[in-house]
């Protein structure tokens, strides 16, 4: 091909690498293309979903009514009462007469008590919701509303309810005109005339007397997929847009602070007014609309594997007694028998009566999330022991390493800082090969003076490269957190953000879906060479299991000296294709000299994906969502040998056709 040949020693014996001198290259790929490597894990990129940062309810889970049913709290959190002109009343939570038909057994004992002193046509009462940071309505879109009302003390009616704009005007109305002393149902559908991301809900009354409410819901006459208690169209739509393989779930606040307040899946399925509500971690109330059955139901629709998070008996605070686990354990078997037992079992049948009479396909458990030391290896013992009894080919995770029973895959967690992830690119080469699998299962760049940086998304995509690379160790990946309301924001920017109407992604996201949908079965040897760096500064790890375990890097353990370029390829069998991820983490282009070893012919152009931007810190915002954004390119393909110049802080995906 060339007319001088020259051959460059780059650390693999037998490797003849054609070069072209007078080629201005500053490095060098070299891959192997005809010597596979191991398979690559089909479940190696999925996602870590946790009810963090709104990310249930005010998210994903498209009820617009926060504080629907009133358990947050002994007071009317969420609700304003409104007195115009000479109108009086007040509000507070009440317990007597429960909405549900079995006060006995509820978990929803609280509604609202609005008694009018004074009011008339032209001095209305009112209450208002104004959802998670207003209710965000589209013109031209239906609302379906439906609550429950009993009147007393002379009221009967009529109940005016009205979707109203933060401009004060009316989007939508209607009117209930009688309300009888016990708990009537009512629905009603809105169709809004104008669009108004700032909305509230109001209920509105012109005579004296007691009105009380509850089981108040309002969700958007679309959801996706068309399922009732239903998702968010556009945050299910950007996951589904990842293609994951898995999705981890309900998250670390399994756990929660004290017993009392650790995750139950029981209490989260059937009729969702009488799912238990629960002070998570987050410090605010969660629903439970999005429950287990939900979570199952995501995963069947996004063709993803449901990994189960159970509560293990343990929680920050204290533990469940080990003479007292045995119902813990039990929890564990009977969500196993929820998700795939047949119609003729128990929970199988309760299943099915929820509308799903076909079993989910659920195969990897977790065992409690983020704990360890002796009380979790005890704990783990019980739960292995009658797992495996039951349905032995069951996938069990572990958050620690185990001593008293294997763990067919070990989670571990990192969360730190771009260099630090950088500098992690060989973090995997020294694994033990015969012990457990890994799974990642929650990892991410955290704050340094920017929220959801290109740099960040830069650093990484070094170290997924480094997951790919060893995914004969490394079998499960994902980010962590994935959502986020901003107007809910205590620690991280979660992937997909939000607020009731709008949504951006951080550039993290577009690497992992750069990453998830280019996908290799099996890995192709490679050698990278290219200039050196000065590594910025680098914080300790931070997580659970083997973060501080191995803290040097790969090779260059003693001297963590930071490359220009790092990448990974693979083979795409069913296609032909390569798929070649380079990541230059430099502040300076790198003309860089590609050959593909073993391979015969090309079939151009190829096809490249790259992230990139002005500046390093650059971020995506609400206002302007695709600041950082990649972009798909042509590359002219001269042959098996090629040179290709990677831009400043960015990250490249090409997929080649080759024989």
């Amino acid at each position: 091909m060339y007319c001088t040949r020259v051959v460059l020693a780059i650390g693999l014996v037998g490797w003849a690498i054609p070069v072209n001198p007078l080629a201005q290259a500053n490095g060098l790929i070299a891959v192997q293309a005809d010597k596979p490597g191991h398979t690559i894990s089909p479940m190696l990129w999925g996602i870590f979903f946790q009810d963090m940062n709104l990310s249930a309810d005010g998210g994903l889970h498209a009820e617009m009514i926060r504080n629907r049913s009133f358990e947050d709290s002994d007071n009317p959190e969420h609700w304003t009462l409104i007195e115009r002109g000479g109108g009086k009343g007040r509000m507070s939570i009440s317990l007597e007469k429960p909405a549900a038909v079995d006060p006995w057994h509820t978990c929803n004992r609280r509604s609202l008590c609005l008694r009018i002193t004074e009011a008339g046509t032209r001095t209305p009462v009112m209450v208002a919701n104004e959802g998670y940071g207003g209710i965000a309505v589209k013109a031209g879109g239906s609302y379906d509303l439906s609550f429950t009302a009993r009147g007393g003390n002379g009221f009967g009616g009529p109940l005016t309810l009205a979707l109203e704009g933060r401009d004060g005007k009316v989007i939508a109305l209607h009117t209930a005109p009688d309300i009888g002393p016990e708990w009537t149902p009512f629905k009603v559908e809105f169709h809004a005339n104008v669009t108004d991301q700032g909305a509230r809900l109001i209920f509105s009354v012109t005579s004296r007397g007691t009105l009380w409410l509850d089981e108040v819901s309002l969700f958007p006459r679309k959801t996706w997929k068309n399922r009732p208690n239903g998702l968010r169209p556009d945050l299910a739509q950007r996951i589904e847009n990842l293609e994951p393989s898995f999705v981890h779930f309900p998250g670390g606040w399994v756990q929660g602070d004290t017993l009392p307040e650790g995750y139950r899946w029981k209490e989260t399925i059937g009729d969702i007014w009488e799912r238990s509500t629960q002070r998570n971690t987050g410090q605010y109330w969660a629903t439970h609309g999005l429950g287990y059955h939900e979570y199952l139901q995501l995963c069947e629709d996004l063709g993803a594997e449901p990994v189960f998070v159970i509560n293990g008996g343990m929680s920050r605070r204290e533990n469940v007694p080990m003479d007292q686990m045995g119902p813990v354990v039990q929890d564990a078997l009977d969500a196993i028998e929820y998700a795939n037992g047949p119609a003729t079992t128990f929970w199988g049948a309760l299943r099915a009566s929820q509308g799903h009479p076909m079993p989910f396909r659920l195969r990897f458990i977790e065992i409690a999330n983020e704990n360890g030391g002796p009380a979790y290896q005890e704990r783990y013992a019980l739960f292995y022991d009658a797992i495996k009894a039951r349905t032995p080919q069951m996938i069990l995770i572990a958050g620690c390493p185990t001593d008293q029973r294997p763990a067919d895959i070990l989670e571990e967690h990192l969360h730190d800082s771009s260099e630090f992830f950088i500098q992690q690119a060989h973090r995997y080469v020294r694994y033990d090969r015969h012990g457990p699998k890994i799974y990642v299962g929650g990892y991410g760049i955290t704050p340094e003076g920017g929220r959801g940086h290109l740099r960040g998304a830069i650093a990484e995509a070094v170290f997924m490269i480094g997951m790919e690379r060893n995914s004969d160790v490394v079998v499960m990946a994902s980010y962590a957190p994935l959502l986020g309301n901003t107007n809910h924001r205590p620690g991280n920017l979660g992937l997909i953000n939000f607020d009731s109407a709008r949504v951006f992604c951080i550039p993290s996201y577009a690497v992992q879906q750069m990453f998830s949908v280019n996908r290799g079965d099996v890995v192709l040897p490679i050698e990278v060479n290219s200039p050196s760096i000065e590594p910025g500064p680098r914080r300790g790890a931070s997580g659970t299991q083997a973060e501080l375990k191995d803290l040097k890097v790969g090779r260059d353990a003693d001297v963590p000296v930071m490359k220009s370029l790092y990448a990974g390829a693979t083979r795409q069998t069913p296609t032909g294709q390569i798929i070649l991820k380079v990541v230059n983490v430099s502040n300076e282009a790198q003309p860089t000299r590609i050959h593909l070893n073993g391979v015969s012919r090309v079939e151009g152009p190829a096809v490249a994906t790259v992230l990139t931007s002005g500046k390093p810190t650059d971020e995506n915002t609400l206002d302007d969502p695709t600041r950082v954004w990649p972009e798909t390119q042509t590359v002219a393909l001269s042959g098996p040998s090629f040179l290709h110049r990677f831009p400043a802080n960015s990250v490249t995906v090409m997929r080649i056709k080759a024989e």
